[in-house]
């Protein structure tokens, strides 16, 4: 008999498209096993108008419940955002730690338990997504709950010296360590997880995918998300996507090669540093002048957080003095575009551009590296330039151009290494991303943590029935 999935997740896909990695994931997953999602609705009031909203689509049961402007201050906006995000991506010099928003955060995850803990049957998985929801299994447990449990994270996990900056890490990690199985993107966050655990918890490693601690046992592994790969392909080729191609070509003309940027409006994407890269190579390479054509897509969030509003200020220059510097009547080099695109739109792009810059500072996977192979027309391929920090280069160093997004110079140079590489070599760098991009896709990452969740389930023949 199959077991019902819960799914927890700060947001739910409740009323909206089923697109992004996390919704096509659970979305699949929990509609085969008449699933449950929990989550926050999207709603903040300023007192709680109701406890928890129940409704269902396509036989998938969604509870969801609002935040008090009180709480989406502190644990959302405060906590999750301006503490554990920045931590979480090496930059311990912009967090913000306050113990009014660490408490708020603690008290959204015990409300949150205490509206789901009820809605549990005894047999049921119960799958925890992210950052936002470090203590939850904890939390469950504390309550009674001893069924089985994972937790899954989509950003990095830095070196121990690192997360022991946030003032109650032991809480923290104790609540993750409540969970049946914990997983990481990279095998590099999977160990540093490890080594945190064995120095500061006091957990003994039986092996490095076996954590013993209090005397229970925690699954630990690398789990690298993916996509919708044949589904992505698939878009690539539909109107929409070449309509997209036909609005962006009479800003390539003829002859420019496009290079392109898609990246939510982050610090820790690197964008800055992109432009100085490509202000870089126009300096080194004046023959490129009016031969290629930049074009970020870098749509704003989180901009209530003051880091956020000066990121963007500083972009604005940038792209401003880059275009005034090389820029000439009928050419700009960047186009800088704060606004975001659908699927379609973006596929169409991917496919059209000759070099991708996907260069973060830090990123858990990052799916734009994956979606922009999956976009491509085998037969003429653009070219992958991928930060060595980004989650992705575990698996796609064998067909991309590695780079230090914080060695302006290389990137510089690596960008035109890109723009000049012979059809042959594209096509040799394609097949070997194209093989790690459609042989570990979504289903593939879904069902194989499921099947370590579970081991009544069959990780192959499931992946198969998806594909």
């Amino acid at each position: 008999m199959t077991r019902r999935l819960v799914g927890v997740s700060n947001r739910t896909a409740a009323g909206g498209p089923k697109a992004g990695g996390l919704a096509v994931a659970l979305w699949d997953a929990l509609v085969q096993r008449k699933g449950l999602w929990f989550g926050w609705s999207g709603e903040v009031n300023e007192q709680l108008r109701r406890g928890v909203e129940l409704f269902e689509e396509e036989g998938v049961e969604f509870a969801v419940t609002d935040l008090t402007d009180k709480e989406h201050d502190g644990y959302y906006l405060g906590y999750a955002n301006r503490s554990l995000w920045p931590v979480l991506h090496y930059r311990v010099d912009l967090a913000n730690f306050d113990e009014e928003e660490y408490s708020c955060y603690r008290d959204v995850n015990r409300r949150f338990a205490k509206l789901l803990f009820p809605r549990l049957r005894d047999d049921d998985l119960v799958w925890i997504h992210d950052y936002h929801f470090f203590p939850m299994a904890q939390d469950l447990r504390d309550l009674g709950w001893t069924g089985k449990t994972g937790f899954f994270l989509h950003v990095p996990f830095p070196p121990p010296e690192i997360f022991k900056s946030v003032p109650n890490h032991r809480a923290l990690t104790m609540g993750m360590c409540a969970s049946d199985v914990i997983g990481f993107q990279t095998v590099s966050d999977r160990d540093n997880f490890a080594k945190y655990c064995v120095s500061e918890l006091k957990a003994e490693q039986a092996s490095p995918e076996l954590l013993q601690l209090n005397g229970r046992e925690i699954r630990i592994r690398a789990y690298p998300i993916g996509i919708d790969a044949k589904e992505f392909e698939r878009i690539a080729e539909e109107e929409e996507a070449r309509n997209a191609t036909e609005m962006i070509n009479p800003f390539l003309g003829d002859s420019r090669a496009l290079i392109l940027g898609v990246d939510r409006m982050d610090y820790s994407k690197g964008i800055p540093n992109r432009f100085q890269a490509v202000g870089r190579l126009l300096d080194n390479e004046p023959e490129l002048h009016g031969k290629i054509a930049y074009t970020q897509i870098a749509p704003p969030s989180r901009e209530k957080v003051e880091e956020y509003q000066e990121l963007r200020e500083q972009l604005d220059t940038l792209a401003g003095r880059i275009n005034g510097d090389y820029g000439d009547l009928d050419w700009i080099p960047i186009r800088y575009l704060a606004r975001s695109y659908g699927r379609e739109q973006l596929a169409g792009l991917y496919r059209l551009a000759r070099v991708a810059l996907v260069t973060p500072l830090h990123d858990g996977m990052n799916l734009v590296a994956k979606e922009f192979v999956a976009a491509q027309n085998p037969e003429d391929p653009g070219v992958l330039v991928l930060s060595q920090f980004a989650g992705a280069a575990e698996q796609l160093k064998d067909g991309a151009l590695l780079v230090n997004p914080h060695d302006i110079a290389n990137m510089a140079d690596t960008i035109g290494e890109a723009l000049s590489m012979p059809l042959s070599e594209r096509k040799r760098r394609f097949e070997k991303l194209s093989a790690s991009v459609f042989g570990q896709d979504i289903a593939w990452w879904r069902e194989t943590f499921l099947a370590d969740l579970d081991p009544t389930i069959d990780a192959a023949e499931t992946i198969a029935a998806h594909r």
